[in-house]
Parts: structure tokens; C-alpha cells; sequence
């Protein structure tokens, strides 16, 4: 299974949002003779844009407390949301918590639900 840096992953979402607005935006334009549903079009990309840039803002915010850590793999800095995250350049499996040292890589460590750790 490939994994991905939880910070990574929320980016790409926001980045997508923006490209979905553009799209949006374009079939827009295919509605010229209805001023309204081209509206609506424009409009709802416009939304998706907005929400992107909120999406930004928020990561940037987590980003901001993140615990930083050095990859024992490529020796750099990368950081780490929860419990267990993947390093950003080299995929390396990462954790803090000594009870998960050594077992296979499993992103639900980091859910609240899952407070018993799997054997």
C-alpha cells in the first residue's frame, strides 16, 4: 500500500480544489446563452477556490505545531502529525511512541478509537 505524509496528503486535497474550481469555471463557459447557470458555474468555482485557500491556511496552521523530527533514513528534517506519520522525502516509517517501534506501518495507530495497539 503506498503511503503519504499526512501534511503532503491535505495539500494535494487543496490542490485539487483548486484545479476542480477551474474546471467547474470552464464548463461555465459553456453556458454563455444562460447568464444565470453560467453564473451558478462561475460562482461554485469560485467556492471550491475559496475553500482551497481555507484548506492552505489550516494545514499551514497544524504545519506550524507539528513535531519536527530527523528521518533515520535521509538524515532530514521532516515533520510528523499523530503518532505514527511517513517521512516526507524518503517514505520511511516514523513514530514517537516506543510501544510502536519495530511493528508494520498502519496509519490507524493515530485514531482515538484505536487506543489498544495491534500486535
Amino acid at each position: 500500500m503506498k503511503y503519504s505524509s499526512k501534511i503532503n496528503k491535505i495539500r494535494t486535497f487543496a490542490l485539487s480544489l483548486i484545479f476542480i474550481g477551474f474546471i467547474i469555471m470552464y464548463i461555465g463557459l459553456l453556458f454563455k446563452n444562460s447568464p444565470i447557470l453560467m453564473m451558478l458555474f462561475m460562482f461554485l468555482g469560485f467556492l471550491s477556490i475559496i475553500a482551497s485557500c481555507v484548506v492552505y491556511f489550516m494545514i499551514g496552521m497544524l504545519s506550524t505545531k507539528a513535531v519536527q523530527v530527523v528521518c533515520p533514513s535521509c538524515n532530514k528534517v521532516t515533520k510528523m502529525l499523530g503518532r505514527v506519520d511517513i517521512c516526507m522525502y524518503c517514505r520511511e516509517p516514523l513514530t514517537l511512541d516506543r510501544k510502536l517501534e519495530g511493528k508494520e506501518f498502519d496509519e490507524t495507530y493515530n485514531r482515538k478509537k484505536n487506543k489498544v495497539t495491534k500486535l
